[in-house]
């Protein structure tokens, strides 16, 4: 069974196999989880989003699917990139949102990595309501089979902790 860990923080200081990044579908770096990520992974990852492009994703990454590269200079084996759904009231994409973990903790699984650390993927500049972020996370995560032993949730801020956290008890 895989255990659920709550941690307030930065994701990109993290000790585990592999970091999940809130990507956006090109790739190549952005703002939030995703800068962050490229700023403190360093080059290495930017050039194998790079050859991702190069290869099987050269119109780039579709939302709620997951791919992996290198974590560069991070405190991890892998970076799992995912790109999630934008918020929007006239069309449900909590869908979409459910496809990014559970496409994450199945490459997860292909490279064997048994602790996974995610952000509260689409809840920032993507403008999903936190307390759903959260219960659509928490619940995708409970539902998946997966050899993960450890699903870490690092959130950035004490309002998404408590979100988090009401959905874990």
């Amino acid at each position: 069974m895989t255990s659920i860990v709550l941690v307030r923080g930065d994701i990109t200081q993290q000790h585990v196999d592999a970091l999940v990044n809130a990507a956006n579908s090109s790739l190549l770096g952005g703002g939030g989880v995703d800068g962050a990520i490229h700023r403190a992974g360093g080059p290495e990852i930017l050039e194998a989003c790079r050859a991702l492009r190069a290869s099987h994703y050269g119109k780039g990454l579709r939302t709620g699917q997951a791919v992996a590269t290198t974590a560069g200079r991070l405190p991890a084996r892998w970076v799992i990139h995912t790109v999630g759904p934008r918020f929007t009231h006239e069309e449900d994409r909590s869908e979409l949102l459910a496809s990014c973990y559970r496409e994450s903790l199945r490459v997860a699984d292909e490279l064997g990595a048994r602790t996974v650390a995610f952000p509260a993927i689409s809840t920032g500049i993507y403008g999903w309501p936190i307390d759903d972020g959260a219960r659509i996370a928490v619940e995708t995560v409970r539902a998946t089979p997966t050899a993960v032993e450890e699903v870490r949730f690092v959130l950035f801020d004490e309002r998404a902790y408590e979100a988090f956290a009401a959905q874990v008890r």
